[in-house]
């Protein structure tokens, strides 16, 4: 067992990530009890913090990252808890943008083990970021649920600043159900009574109908008074309320989320100047969410895996319609099928891959079977090295590349990308 581990005083950084990796044995079971007790052997530290706590199918990073900006401009010490990583486990717990160090996570790590009790992987990485964040006093964590909300491991938090339902679509719905209405009523778990609540203004009617069944009062921006300037390969510039914004984020989606963060920031309680919001919306970066990677070919690196991150993927990739080179890898679990029927119709050649050494991958076979249904040029990569070889070779430093399916697959292509194309 997991839990047979034992590490003495000279326990390092990569034992420490090791004994945490573990935990997965016992995979993901809803439910507040097991965190709940866990919390409570270590003095409840979420109970002396202020949180923003934010929930949803899609949009959750970049709706996270832009409000930790936001507080972080306004000089706020802001943590940020997310999930999953790209390429350092340490993206999950920030501080001001500053990874957790690897000795805090160390001594963390023993501090919450020592404690005895039996939790998940995600439970146990959730009650060691509520001590670093509590530790170094924190003005406030923004939080993002980890899957679903009702019992999802950040809901032992009480009375949040915000609840943010971010866009809800069809995603884990053997966990949180098979429609709408399910999954929603799962998100608005994260809702406490009294509290403010802001909502994704592109909701599907049956969760709107939901989310205010949870909160009469929810805030939803009003789209009759953003005006949208330009969404390109640099970000997107638009007026909200008569005031100009930018994002380096890509994708018209971006502008949705954040309208979200500056009505949740409204709705928050906490005094923020104008120019801090502006700012530290402009600033926010989230590693692949259609990320570019290079100019010249046009690269970009996407986590995009259900329906909904199809659609925000799409309407971007219609400005490259018939040209785009696409490299995909996907979760077995996912509705692969459904996914590639929306995309690859903007393709003309696409790559398949296996996600490396994990399980719940489909095969790149698979996905080659699926995807000639919607594109003539498919081909099969046996790893890593030979698809970004053969998507390179496909593209001829010309067409537009996209890469996509899953953030296991971003978060290991990124690095080989950006050295293949950035020399």
């Amino acid at each position: 067992m997991a839990y047979g581990l034992h590490f003495g005083e000279l326990m390092n950084y990569n034992e420490a990530l090791s004994y945490i990796h573990s935990l997965l044995v016992f995979g993901s079971i809803p439910g507040l009890e097991r965190i709940n007790e866990l919390l409570n052997k270590l003095g409840n530290p979420q109970d002396k913090l202020k949180f923003i706590h934010v929930a949803g199918t899609n949009g959750k990073g970049s709706c996270c990252t832009m409000l930790a900006n936001v507080y972080k401009e306004s000089g706020y010490k802001t943590g940020l808890y997310t999930s999953p990583y790209i390429v350092n486990f340490r993206e999950r717990m920030q501080i001001n943008g500053e990874y957790i160090p690897k000795e805090t996570l160390v001594r963390l790590t023993k501090q919450v083990k020592d404690t005895g009790v039996v939790v998940t992987e995600f439970e146990f990485i959730t009650a060691l970021a509520m001590l670093w964040f509590n530790e170094e006093n924190c003005d406030l964590v923004v939080l993002e649920v980890g899957l679903g909300g009702r019992f999802d491991a950040t809901n032992i938090i009480k009375s949040p600043l915000c609840s943010v339902i971010m866009k809800i679509d069809y995603d884990h719905t053997a966990v949180l159900g098979d429609t709408i209405e399910q999954i929603t009523n799962e998100k608005c778990g994260i809702i406490k009574r009294g509290c403010p609540v802001v909502s994704y203004p592109l909701q599907e009617k049956e969760a709107v109908g939901i989310i205010h069944s949870h909160n009469k009062n929810t805030v939803i921006p009003d789209l009759s008074k953003l005006q949208i300037i330009s969404s390109n390969i640099l970000g997107n510039r638009f007026l909200y309320n008569g005031v100009e914004y930018k994002t380096r984020l890509i994708g018209e989606h971006q502008i949705y989320n954040a309208i979200t963060v500056i009505e949740t920031v409204k709705s928050a309680g906490i005094d923020v100047d104008l120019e801090n919001i502006i700012s530290g919306i402009a600033g926010a970066t989230v590693p692949a969410r259609l990320e570019l990677i290079s100019k010249q070919p046009l690269v970009f690196l996407d986590g995009a895996h259900n329906p909904n991150g199809a659609d925000a993927l799409c309407g971007f990739m219609k400005n490259y319609d018939g040209e785009i080179c696409a490299l995909v890898g996907m979760m077995r679990d996912k509705n692969c099928d459904g996914f590639l029927e929306k995309v690859l119709k903007y393709c003309k050649c696409v790559v398949t891959v296996a996600v490396k050494e994990n399980p719940r991958t489909a095969t790149a076979e698979e996905l080659a079977q699926i995807s000639e249904n919607y594109c003539k040029d498919v081909m099969v990569a046996l790893d890593y090295d030979e698809a970004i070889d053969a998507i390179c070779n496909k593209s001829q430093g010309k067409a537009p590349v996209f890469v996509f399916g899953s953030l296991y697959l971003a978060g290991a292509l990124r690095e080989k990308l950006i050295s293949k194309y950035n020399l």
